[in-house]
């Protein structure tokens, strides 16, 4: 079957289609992607590079530059910590230790139970209130590692 046929990459095409009038379109086909599919596949890179007349590694470069971009699907709870110079100040270093040796995982690891997927992200907004994190898209401020935990039932 060829990559023109297969119903996924036509699924993606159109995805990728429905974005193509817009300036600048790289980075609202790969949020459009990600929200489809809660990430992006490796078989929509060739499309893009298609579609926007690029190379794939263009297309890769883009898409690794950015930290949000996913490369597999993410758990249930997504847990971001801030690593930040003010939220490191507080202690989030070893609040991050603790979080992923409790359950496991490194960064932008995801649980065996594909419950959690923990990511650093670099300033939430909250250094008066350090350390931070982000549980499925709600700020944190003052986290620590049990309460942090418990919002995502680990």
């Amino acid at each position: 079957m060829t990559r023109a046929t297969h119903p996924e990459t036509a699924e993606m095409q159109a995805i990728i289609d429905r974005h193509l009038g817009m300036e600048g379109p790289l980075l609202p086909m790969f949020h459009a992607l990600q929200a489809e599919y809660g990430y992006v596949p490796a078989a929509a890179l060739p499309l893009l590079a298609d579609t926007l007349n690029l190379t794939v590694a263009e297309v890769h470069g883009v898409k690794s530059f950015y930290h949000d971009f996913r490369d597999h699907p993410a758990g249930r709870h997504i847990l971001k910590i801030c690593r930040a110079e003010a939220c490191q100040a507080m202690g989030a270093n070893d609040m991050s230790a603790r979080v992923l040796e409790r359950l496991g995982i490194d960064w932008h690891g995801t649980t065996p139970d594909g419950d959690v997927t923990v990511e650093p992200v670099y300033c939430l907004g909250l250094c008066a209130c350090g350390p931070a994190a982000m549980v499925d898209g709600r700020v944190v401020g003052r986290a620590n590692s049990d309460r942090l935990l418990a919002e995502v039932g680990a």
